[in-house]
């Protein structure tokens, strides 16, 4: 009898966790994508970079920012992706230099990190299943670590752990980050594998293409025209 009493009042308990959790992903889901308080002078941000064209294209887009509103600035790339962040480091060397900042004070505006892949090239994918996890736990640790209120990615997948575990501090309410994702201007007709699991499971607050057809067929999305 006793034992009975206790498994009721773990069900009610149970039924309580799950109203409340699913009441507070409704809320989430309603206000991605609206601000939630007025704009801030300073704006902690997150930019995921990728190998290749993807972050070429980011950087020409960071190159567009307003500086001085969107810092600290925190990159983050694969951790076998050392030219990305050198790169990057190079960019922001020559934005300070031209503001007159000097290179000594880049640790106070601008960090660099590595996350580990979730999936290498031709990895399999039972493998896999343990070095994406290993990426959620290492994405978990750099979004406290961080706390960004802006993330801006664009396609590569290194930005998944990211956006799902700042859309999960969304729902428990450790943090909101505002996730900015921009489409590669290389996908012309179908999304990235990234910006369709970002799209589908509602996880970016802007969702840009940059071709009026992927528009067509996403509409959730804005056409933004050739922003990279």
């Amino acid at each position: 009898m006793e034992g009975s009493q206790y498994r009721g009042y773990g069900m009610i308990l149970l039924g309580a966790v799950v109203s409340i959790t699913m009441i507070r992903l409704a809320y989430v889901l309603y206000w991605i994508g609206r601000p939630l308080r007025p704009l801030q002078k300073h704006l902690s941000t997150l930019i995921v970079l990728g190998s290749g064209g993807h972050t070429a294209e980011m950087l020409r887009l960071v190159n567009v920012l307003q500086k001085d509103r969107f810092v600290p600035r925190f990159y983050i790339a694969a951790g076998t992706d050392n030219m990305s962040l050198q790169k990057a480091r190079v960019l922001e060397d020559s934005l300070l230099e031209n503001k007159g900042i000097g290179n000594k004070n880049i640790e106070k505006l601008v960090y660099f990190e590595q996350i580990y892949r979730s999936r290498e090239v031709g990895q399999s994918y039972i493998t896999s299943i343990y070095t994406t996890m290993l990426a959620l736990v290492h994405a978990l640790w750099l979004m406290l670590k961080f706390r960004p209120e802006v993330i801006i990615c664009n396609g590569p997948g290194t930005c998944i752990p990211i956006c799902l575990v700042a859309f999960i501090f969304k729902v428990i309410g450790v943090r909101w980050s505002s996730i900015f994702y921009i489409e590669s201007i290389a996908r012309v007709r179908r999304l990235s594998l990234s910006g369709l699991l970002l799209y589908k499971l509602h996880l970016a607050d802007q969702f840009y293409v940059q071709w009026p057809q992927l528009q067509r067929k996403y509409p959730r999305a804005h056409y933004v025209g050739c922003v990279m």
